[in-house]
């Protein structure tokens, strides 16, 4: 398979997440596909080329310069996008059940989808600052994200 073909599939299985949370997120499936199952697929993927490309390419990770000629290699470049495609999708998807969880507008929700799927941690800091806006607070509450909800 050529890098472009696997970079075009990468990306319109993104979009197809990106779809669901924007335009059906009352959907049950919605979650699922879009938090799990695309950016599981994404990983796999990532995984695939890190493991066939990574220690045939010169660079590394220690300098920009490193940086930069590793990703002179187009199947490491493709999965550092797919990097950035997996992530940012799995952050969109936290961010809408946030937004269910609080009560937040689905119109409200839109534009930080957006600028996570474009900008991702603009659209992060656009998310937490309506959310700190809606929870009155600034920081997220660790203790209570991350308790079942039986504990609150």
């Amino acid at each position: 398979m050529h890098p472009e073909t696997l970079f075009s599939a990468s990306g319109k299985l993104a979009m197809a997440g990106w779809a669901l949370l924007v335009l059906a997120p009352r959907w049950r499936w919605s979650q699922r596909i879009a938090s799990v199952i695309i950016p599981f697929t994404l990983a796999t993927v990532y995984l695939v080329l890190i493991v066939v490309h990574f220690a045939k390419s010169p660079g590394g990770f220690g300098t920009l310069g490193q940086v930069g000629q590793l990703f002179q290699n187009p199947w490491l470049l493709l999965a550092g996008w797919i990097h950035f495609l997996a992530f940012d999708l799995f952050l969109g998807a936290w961010q809408a059940r946030q937004a269910e969880r609080l009560g937040i507008s689905h119109f409200l929700l839109i534009p930080c989808l957006l600028l996570t799927f474009l900008v991702g941690p603009i659209g992060l800091l656009v998310f937490w600052a309506i959310r700190s806006v809606v929870k009155r607070q600034l920081f997220l509450d660790m203790d209570r994200e991350y308790r079942p909800a039986s504990d609150h």
